[in-house]
């Protein structure tokens, strides 16, 4: 199949005018103009996008689509703990059926607008048999012991279970010790073995509030005090910052190395003691920032700028629609910009494809419209002579072609 469209942006090189794309099952097999391309496959079957750009399907590298169905029904809160407590209570109000309605309507919404992989976080692993993803997914399995340690286990091991079906399909797996505040330090230990046995992904939520900051710099406010009530063995607070504690769970030596398996969501408060350690590191893991989440909350800003300085590698999530609008990786990209209006808008571009692709290991075959990668693919459309870029950071709307290991 010969995919032609007005320009094709591949994000491995300059946009090409009048492009095409040819398909052989769930592959790219060749990328050129469209004459080029005609010459070398002649007979394919032809898809005349006609004025579209056609670009890599979207990654978005952090979002939980369990909770897609608490879309506008919590309020933003007085704090980060009321949050939680909100959040909480709408919970216990959901039974399984509940939540394997609130992922599929994720997923599809997901997919309208152009979200082809996708890097989901799910508290319930053992619902993951019960799903078929319509899009490329890792699960990662959020796992939370801070009312029980002692089922850490446990619970590792009916995540890894649960897991299995999903390691065969077209995605992959990982863990995700929910936060430092819920996980506790062998839990972080535990799927760090486990995962550099089987080879899998790790994800976390780390500094992400100023409540976290203070629960574990200053043993106090609303967080340490709410912690503390539900029994949460509080001795590894006042002792530094969320940031330092991470460091050294994992094992990372004071101004050392840090671990690359990790994708760390959020990273918005950070000490100066924080910046010396990103900043030494010779190795360094990833980050996933949410902009519309992050201005529910009201979080202190977030680093962009410095992180980039340091070599990390950034990405783009939607986080839950607990706290965001909707699941449109373009519309993260708009707010990121407001924010950062220095940043090109290729740039942006690249952190929902190549710098998503990093994160989740597969840079070689995700992200880019090149030979032997993915059949990914989403078109928008183009006409004018406006920049490229520019136009599909302004797209707003769900789109009409959306392609998935070669189908539609």
């Amino acid at each position: 199949m010969i995919v032609r469209a007005r320009v094709v942006v591949t994000m491995d090189g300059p946009p090409i005018e009048n492009g095409a794309v040819v398909i052989s099952g769930n592959r790219i097999v060749d990328v050129g103009t469209f004459p080029e391309i005609s010459a070398r496959h002649s007979g394919q079957e032809l898809v005349d996008l006609g004025e579209q750009a056609l670009l890599p399907g979207l990654i978005n590298a952090h979002c939980h689509l369990d909770y897609t169905c608490l879309r506008g029904k919590i309020p933003p809160q007085k704090s980060f703990t009321d949050w939680i407590r909100a959040i909480n209570a709408e919970k216990a109000k959901l039974a399984p059926d509940d939540y394997l309605a609130s992922i599929a309507k994720g997923f599809a919404e997901a997919k309208r607008f152009g979200t082809t992989t996708v890097a989901n976080l799910t508290a319930f692993p053992e619902l993951i048999p019960h799903v078929n993803p319509p899009i490329r997914t890792w699960w990662f399995a959020e796992l939370i012991d801070v009312r029980d340690p002692s089922r850490t286990d446990e619970l590792l091991d009916l995540a890894i279970h649960a897991m299995k079906r999903a390691r065969d399909s077209d995605g992959g797996i990982g863990l995700a010790p929910h936060a430092l505040f819920t996980a506790s330090e062998n839990l972080y230990r535990r799927c760090e073995e486990i995962a550099q046995h089987e080879n899998i992904l790790l994800t976390t939520h780390l500094a992400e509030a100023r409540e976290e900051m203070s629960m574990f710099h200053d043993a106090s406010g609303p967080l340490y005090e709410f912690l503390r009530s539900v029994g949460r063995d509080m001795s590894d607070c006042e002792h530094g910052t969320p940031f330092a504690l991470f460091t050294r769970i994992v094992g990372a030596p004071a101004g050392r190395a840090l671990p690359t398996e990790w994708i760390v969501a959020h990273l918005n408060e950070l000490a100066e003691s924080d910046f010396e350690l990103l900043e030494g590191s010779a190795r360094k893991f990833h980050v996933v920032h949410s902009p519309r989440s992050h201005d529910y909350f009201a979080h202190t800003r977030f680093p962009f700028e410095r992180l980039r300085s340091f070599g990390f590698n950034i990405c783009l999530g939607t986080d839950s629609l607990a706290s965001n609008k909707d699941l449109s990786l373009f519309a993260e990209m708009r707010a990121l910009q407001r924010s950062e209006p220095a940043l090109s808008p290729k740039a942006v571009l690249e952190m929902v494809t190549v710098n998503a692709a990093r994160a989740l290991g597969k840079p070689q075959v995700l992200g880019r419209i090149r030979t032997n990668y993915f059949a990914d693919l989403i078109a928008i459309p183009c006409n004018g002579a406006a920049d490229v870029f520019e136009k599909i950071l302004a797209f707003d709307r769900p789109l009409d072609w959306v392609m998935v290991a070669g189908k539609t």
